[in-house]
């Protein structure tokens, strides 16, 4: 019987270790043209797609994450992932790589994974629309 309840204890444990860092902000769902965001704590996510870019019609306008958005930051948005978080982006087409803090809300287009700001975009090589690996970085 004690080793059941061991067992019990070491898979509560385990299960506690899933749970966000301190000072992340999850957030609530939400509904962006009639599609439903449910933002939650992935620290395994690891997803390839198309990656866009944002710049000067949102520069100096209020994030998500309640900061001033601007565009020569190395910034993203992402729709789900935790504010703030890193992630490294890696552009598959030029094999350019960067670590970016996610800070917004965003893409909210079909297939697009991450919205950078115009310098993230920049570095990585992407001009208007690439294919992208996204990568969840524990801080």
């Amino acid at each position: 019987m004690s080793r059941f309840v061991t067992l019990i204890a070491l898979v509560l444990l385990s299960a506690c270790a899933e749970q966000k860092m301190p000072g992340m902000k999850i957030g609530k769902s939400y509904e962006i043209n009639g599609e439903t965001y449910y933002p939650a704590y992935e620290p395994s996510y690891d997803k390839t797609g198309t990656a866009s870019w944002y710049g000067p019609g949102f520069h100096g306008k209020m994030t998500a994450s309640g900061e001033r958005f601007d565009q020569g930051d190395l910034t993203a948005a992402h729709p789900t992932l935790p504010m703030p978080s890193l992630v490294r982006v890696t552009n598959l087409e030029n094999g350019k790589s960067l670590i970016v803090r996610v800070n917004d809300r965003g893409p909210f287009k079909k297939k697009r994974i991450i919205d950078l700001s115009k310098k993230s975009a920049q570095t990585l090589g992407v001009k208007s629309l690439a294919h992208v690996r996204v990568q969840y970085l524990e801080s």
